[in-house]
C-alpha cells in the first residue's frame, strides 16, 4: 500500500499519511498510478452528479473544477510544456529540450491549456446531458495505464522522472491493470478506445520527439482522457 500512497501523493493534492520512502521507491510508485486514477476519477463523478442535481453545465463545471483541482494541474503543466517546446522549436533538439524545461509558460502553452480545458468542459456537459456517468470513474484510470506502457517502450529523453519510473515496472505490471480495463469494455465498448490511443501518443512521441519524459506523460493522459470522453459520445 507504501506505493499507492506514493502514487496518489505525487499524482494529487489529497491529504495523505506521512510513509518514508526508501530508494526505488518513487520509481515503483507508477504500478499505482491506475489506481490513483480510479480515485481521481471518482471524485469527478461524484462532484459531477452532485452538480446534475442542478442542470448538465453545472455538473460539467462541477466535474471539471474537482479534476483539475485534486490533480492540482499537472498533468496540465506537462501538456503546456509540450505545446510550447513544440511551437517554439520543433525542429531543434537542444531548443526542443531546453523550452521542455523551462518553467514559464508561453503563448503556446497558454493556448493548450485553455484548449484542453474547454474541450473537457463541453465533452463533460455532453456526457452529463446523457446521465451515463459510471464511466467518469474509468477514464482517469484508463489514462494512467498510458506511462507504464510510454515507459516501457520508449526511451527517456534525459535523466529525470520518465528514467527513474522505468527502473520500477514491467511489463506484468502493465498486463494488470490491462484486465480491469478490458472489463470495463464488456460494460462499455467505448473503453476500448483507451489502448488505442495510449498506442497513438507512444507513436507520435516516438516519431515526433524521440522519447518521453515526465511532461510526455503528463499531456498524454490530459490527451487520452480528452479522447476516451469523446468515444463515450461516438
Amino acid at each position: 500500500m507504501k506505493g499507492l500512497v506514493i502514487a496518489l501523493q505525487f499524482l494529487t493534492r489529497l491529504p495523505m499519511p506521512r510513509v518514508q520512502v526508501e530508494e526505488g521507491d518513487f520509481a515503483r510508485s507508477m504500478r499505482w498510478f491506475p489506481a490513483a486514477g480510479l480515485v481521481i476519477g471518482a471524485l469527478v463523478m461524484g462532484a459531477a452528479m452532485i452538480g446534475l442535481r442542478i442542470d448538465s453545465w453545472i455538473a460539467a463545471l462541477c466535474g471539471l473544477f474537482i479534476w483539475v483541482g485534486v490533480t492540482g494541474g499537472l498533468h496540465l503543466d506537462g501538456l503546456s510544456d509540450l505545446a510550447d517546446a513544440r511551437g517554439a522549436a520543433h525542429r531543434d533538439r537542444a531548443r526542443f529540450l531546453a523550452v521542455m524545461a523551462d518553467p514559464h509558460v508561453g503563448s503556446f502553452g497558454v493556448m493548450a491549456i485553455a484548449l484542453q480545458l474547454i474541450a473537457k468542459l463541453v465533452l463533460l456537459h455532453a456526457v452529463a446531458e446523457t446521465g451515463h456517468m459510471w464511466p467518469l470513474v474509468v477514464i482517469p484510470f484508463a489514462a494512467r495505464i498510458g506511462p507504464l506502457f510510454w515507459t516501457l517502450w520508449l526511451p527517456p529523453l534525459h535523466a529525470g522522472l520518465g528514467a527513474q519510473f522505468r527502473q520500477g515496472i514491467a511489463p506484468t505490471h502493465l498486463i494488470i491493470w490491462l484486465l480491469p480495463l478490458a472489463a470495463g469494455a464488456a460494460c462499455d465498448p467505448a473503453m476500448l478506445a483507451a489502448p488505442v490511443l495510449i498506442l497513438l501518443w507512444g507513436l507520435w512521441l516516438k516519431r515526433n520527439v524521440g522519447g518521453v519524459s515526465g511532461d510526455c506523460h503528463g499531456a498524454g493522459i490530459e490527451l487520452v482522457e480528452t479522447g476516451m470522453l469523446l468515444a463515450l459520445l461516438l
